[in-house]
């Protein structure tokens, strides 16, 4: 009797029958056909958590502010942290005894940096434009790809310039003539590839000038026997990372015929970073001693001289992925000797 029931019960509700096997089996396309859209579909996943990287932020922006902020570079901000460092370093370095670097100082800095590295991207790319559109690595950025011109460029470098400009002018005379003079670099460097196999040299020169400024921007003028030294080893650093980053293109340099270190060194390249690590080091170790530096400052030169030996012994300049990884790391170089800076002043 309770099946008779059950049966007429389930005659009334759609699918259930089918549920309990008391219907002749279907083939499983005209099953699937016959059931109810919802009743055995799975939830949807949720959402993964969002990405806040600088690529996925330029991504998200505006279809047509995404060509400027690519022009700029702020979807690779390794080059920005590159240029901020030496800073920070400078900054660090001029503190007082025991206090902690002037975080104001360090923020106008980063403002600065973002604004004169996209600044430098863009002359870059202006006058790169042709040679950019051969080479596979750059054929996409916005000038060599056509999705902004010339004169648009120029206009959005005026911008940025001004703007670095207000930054620059928030420092004392000295360094605003100081940070002023940087700027025949920055128009420069961009050519040099064009006629020396150092190009990476002058980018050292351009990139650095902060190791020089940061201490000017605190104290009113370089004290030389650290500025100096410091400058040297920031250097010697571009150099080392710099050609590490100049192996990538190296065979599409060969035919629209640039130069860089890393044609120049070839096969003996290891030997000239080692060389170059080792040159930063004692350079660095000269500012530490120039300005009382104490132990966990040369803790983290010990540790920065460890990271570059790893780079060098490991790296594969035959393989674009692990030239860039290996460039990208520097990052991790630069902030280990700023918290030994820091560390080390206020061990003071």
């Amino acid at each position: 009797m309770a099946a008779v029931l059950l049966a007429r019960w389930c005659r009334g509700v759609p699918g259930l029958r089918d549920t309990l096997g008391l219907r002749a089996a279907r083939p499983p396309l005209a099953a699937a056909a016959a059931a109810p859209p919802l009743l055995f579909r799975r939830p949807a996943a949720p959402p993964g958590p969002r990405n806040f990287s600088a690529a996925e932020l330029v991504r998200a922006a505006p279809a047509s502010l995404q060509p400027y902020l690519r022009l700029m570079r702020l979807h690779q901000p390794a080059g920005t942290w590159l240029l901020y460092l030496p800073c920070t370093w400078s900054i660090g370095l001029a503190a007082a005894p025991g206090c902690l670097p002037d975080w104001h100082m360090l923020s106008l800095f980063g403002v600065g940096a973002v604004l004169m590295r996209g600044a430098g991207c863009t002359i870059n790319d202006m006058w790169d434009r042709d040679y950019d559109r051969q080479v596979a690595r750059t054929a996409s950025r916005p000038l060599a790809a056509g999705d902004i011109s010339t004169f648009q460029s120029l206009v959005f470098l005026g911008g940025q310039l001004s703007l670095a400009l207000c930054v620059l002018l928030c420092l004392n005379y000295y360094s605003i003539i100081l940070g002023a003079s940087s700027l025949f670099l920055v128009v420069t460097y961009p050519l040099m590839k064009r006629i020396t196999y150092w190009p990476q040299l002058v980018l050292g020169f351009t990139f650095n000038w902060g190791a020089l400024l940061g201490w000017s921007a605190i104290k009113g003028s370089c004290e030389w026997s650290v500025c100096l030294p410091l400058y040297f080893a920031g250097v010697m650093w571009t150099l080392v990372y710099d050609t590490i980053y100049a192996h990538q293109d190296k065979r599409d340099d060969i035919m629209i015929g640039v130069k860089s270190t890393a044609l120049h060194f070839e096969k003996d390249t290891k030997q000239w970073l080692s060389g170059f690590s080792l040159a930063m080091l004692l350079s660095l170790c000269v500012a530490g001693i120039n300005c009382n530096q104490t132990l966990p400052y040369y803790l983290a030169v010990a540790a920065v001289g460890a990271h570059l030996a790893h780079q060098i012994y490991t790296l594969d300049i035959d393989k674009p992925e692990d030239c860039w990884k290996k460039f990208a790391s520097n990052r991790t170089v630069g902030i280990l000797l700023f918290v030994g800076i820091v560390l080390g002043n206020l061990w003071k």
